[in-house]
């Protein structure tokens, strides 16, 4: 089941996925940084040796890459929790840090909504990603951010299935 993207308008990007899995588990592996720290990791080579979050209304995160073979942080992203609603609704805004890449992307912040529904013991994740303008968009999606939060979806099916 690959994340299906579109692009609902000309500053966001939305990813829809389904996992065989209960809404709370999909929920705790996006909201438990011992969680997310086994599956978020991207490519292979790649982990993520920084995983802070508060997940509250207010609460902070920050989130950084680490590139296996030179030891550079490779990129990371921060922000703030604006809407909590466990286990359905996750709103957060994420600024990227480009750590010891060159910093092409722009800093502006891009506002993450996460929306989890369960039917059939099926969850559909759908995550929206509204950026600044069509310009962020673009350089966002041309980094191949889809591909790789997939790679990272499809360690989340592995772990559900090991779970079962």
């Amino acid at each position: 089941m690959p994340a299906e993207v579109t692009t609902p308008s000309d500053r966001e990007v939305r990813v829809t996925r389904k996992f065989n899995a209960p809404r709370q588990l999909v929920w705790d592996a996006h909201t438990r940084p011992e969680l997310v720290q086994k599956w978020m990791t991207g490519y292979p080579g790649w982990d993520l040796p920084v995983c802070e979050m508060d997940v509250r209304v207010g609460g902070r995160y920050r989130w950084a890459w680490k590139n296996q073979q030179d030891g550079t942080t490779g990129f990371g992203f921060h922000g703030t929790f604006t809407e909590v609603n466990a286990p359905s609704k996750l709103v957060h805004e994420e600024f990227y840090d480009p750590g010891d890449l060159p910093a092409d992307m722009p800093m502006d912040p891009c506002i993450v909504s996460l929306e989890l529904n369960e039917a059939n013991g099926v969850t559909t994740l759908v995550c929206t990603m509204k950026f600044s303008s069509k310009e962020t968009r673009d350089a966002a999606v041309a980094t191949g951010m889809s591909d790789g939060m997939e790679v990272g979806y499809a360690r989340l099916d592995d772990m559900f299935k090991q779970a079962a």
